[in-house]
């Protein structure tokens, strides 16, 4: 099996989430996107596919850019990733623009073709684990950690991506992420 484009991928989400935590978790943030890629090993051996699990959070959490991207993995890892990443709205605060920024995610996603839908459940599922242990310790105290502090939108958002994930129904990762938003939001 040829990993070099996956390999290629670590090393470069490694150095560029490099000194950058996981939003007060207290331990690296590229746990986070290798967690990704080795929940979209469990749908796919795609190279590319887990490439861009990798590397999905790179152009929204720091200064690399879908150009870079493209010039560093090709157009199908560039678009993978961008397909996952969040829109910006000039002008808006982040918690302002929230809901009109995941209603985005939420369409696009309905609208994404199966490789995409594995690229964004890998990241959504990591997330939901990591809500769900933090929600375990801490209740509904577990929303404080978040700009949008009001649990039931964070439910809306993800019951929203569960359905525009539905598609990947019947995959041990779907069902483990629509288990975890019923238990977060019962």
């Amino acid at each position: 099996m040829d990993t070099s484009i996956l390999d290629k991928a670590i090393i470069f989400a490694t150095k560029a989430h490099r000194g950058l935590e996981r939003r007060g978790k207290g331990f690296p943030y590229i746990v986070h996107p290798m967690e990704a890629v080795a929940i979209a090993a469990t749908m796919t051996n795609d190279q590319e596919l887990l490439a861009a699990a990798a590397l999905h959070d790179t152009v929204e959490d720091t200064d690399v850019t879908l150009e870079d991207l493209r010039r560093e993995f090709g157009p199908r890892v560039a678009d993978l990733v961008n397909t996952e990443s969040d829109v910006t709205v000039d002008g808006v605060s982040d918690e302002d623009s929230w809901r009109f920024r995941k209603q985005v995610a939420i369409d696009k996603l309905a609208a994404a073709s199966r490789d995409e839908k594995i690229v964004a459940l890998a990241d959504k599922l990591s997330n939901a684990r990591a809500i769900y242990r933090d929600f375990t310790q801490m209740g509904h105290d577990v929303w404080q950690l978040f700009h949008v502090k009001d649990a039931a939108a964070h439910e809306w958002h993800y019951r929203g991506l569960a359905a525009s994930l539905k598609e990947l129904a019947g995959t041990a990762a779907y069902t483990e992420f629509e288990s975890l938003v019923d238990k977060i939001f019962g």
